[in-house]
């Protein structure tokens, strides 16, 4: 069977099925294509070696126990649909990502290999019975400090995330807590909590989810020939911080002085969709070809690269367009996430009136 038919009934293969599907193995040629898959799209976060935090407070991928109770369905969620209101966005070519289902079939495929195949753990998907209100306590006493005291991650998961919990069965939750994640700080709480306290925390968690509108349909962002904001406007004066970086005040003020420059949004495409900075364009950081650049002006115009790291994937690609040539490049300071946090704006999709008239 070929790999990519293999990969399909893999993937979309029931959860509840009463014989899963054989998991297909890597040709060497499949797995190198995942492994510079990884490095390209997923290192950056997840750290070269999937050992985590490398950005973000991005999980470990290393661990068995991951790959036992979350391969394939949950992984393969994840990985194409990101979590909305993280850094991690979501993949898949129909929500505007770089990969197609195939390409995210073998990552998860190489990363459960890397995790060292371990057989798959059918937890089921039956509702786990508890008491929020006292989950909620246990949580902030065993939990808080490494999640967050809303679920809103640190050091550990966010796990109080819409998209998380509307792909996670309770199951997995409940056998996270009981056994932890080898390979990553999350040890688990078998001996520490009882039986009880573990299924009160998972009631506790699936409380935090919350519903959300459908989003809409992806849009055809602008490309980098229409990334000139202002064009008839001056150029941009600001005083730099730390280097090569402007802060979201200065950002703000020369956006709303109408000054020319450039404004690119160096996540992965879907987070675009999702909410950016008006005017930016989307040059993701996994970007190398330097023929793309060409249609950047190079006549001295100020480009500006911001992520969501806050700035991991910007500094990257302002590295990646000082090695071909151009000069006055800056990095957004705080990121997205602190423009947002500052209270200032952002816009969802393509918007009618780009500020570039």
């Amino acid at each position: 069977m070929r790999l990519a038919t293999a990969l399909i009934l893999l993937l979309f293969s029931g959860v509840a099925s009463a014989a899963p599907r054989p998991i297909p193995a890597l040709e060497a040629a499949d797995a190198a294509a995942a492994a510079a898959d990884y490095q390209r799209y997923c290192a950056l976060c997840h750290g070269a070696d999937r050992e985590g935090h490398a950005n973000d407070h991005a999980p470990s991928l290393r661990s068995q126990s991951l790959m036992q109770t979350g391969f394939p369905w949950l992984i393969r969620e994840a990985i194409s649909y990101g979590r909305p209101g993280t850094p991690m966005g979501g993949y898949l070519d129909e929500i505007g990502g770089p990969m197609n289902i195939e390409e995210i079939g073998r990552l998860m495929l190489w990363l459960r290999e890397q995790a060292g195949s371990p057989e798959r753990l059918r937890l089921g998907a039956e509702a786990v019975s508890g008491d929020v209100a006292a989950g909620a306590v246990v949580y902030a006493d065993n939990c808080a400090s490494c999640h967050g005291a809303n679920g809103e991650g640190g050091t550990g998961t966010a796990l109080a995330n819409p998209a998380m919990l509307a792909t996670t069965p309770d199951p997995f939750l409940r056998y996270a807590i009981e056994h932890g994640r080898d390979g990553t700080p999350m040890v688990g709480f078998a001996g520490t909590l009882s039986a009880t306290q573990m299924d009160d925390v998972t009631a506790f968690l699936r409380s935090r989810a919350t519903s959300r509108p459908d989003a809409p349909a992806p849009v055809q962002p602008p490309s980098l020939a229409e990334a000139v904001i202002n064009p008839q406007g001056e150029a941009p004066e600001f005083e730099f911080m730390n280097g090569h970086y402007l802060s979201a005040a200065e950002l703000d003020r020369l956006l709303r002085e109408k000054r020319r420059m450039v404004l690119l949004d160096t996540r992965v495409p879907s987070m675009w969709q999702i909410g950016h900075i008006e005017g930016a364009v989307p040059l993701p950081y996994y970007t190398d070809d330097a023929a793309l650049l060409a249609a950047l002006p190079r006549d001295g115009t100020w480009i500006i690269t911001y992520c969501e790291c806050p700035r991991a994937a910007a500094d990257s690609v302002n590295r990646f367009l000082r090695e071909q040539g151009f000069e006055n490049t800056a990095v957004l300071w705080e990121g997205i996430g602190g423009w947002v946090a500052l209270g200032y704006p952002t816009v969802t999709g393509r918007v009618e009136g780009r500020v570039s008239e």
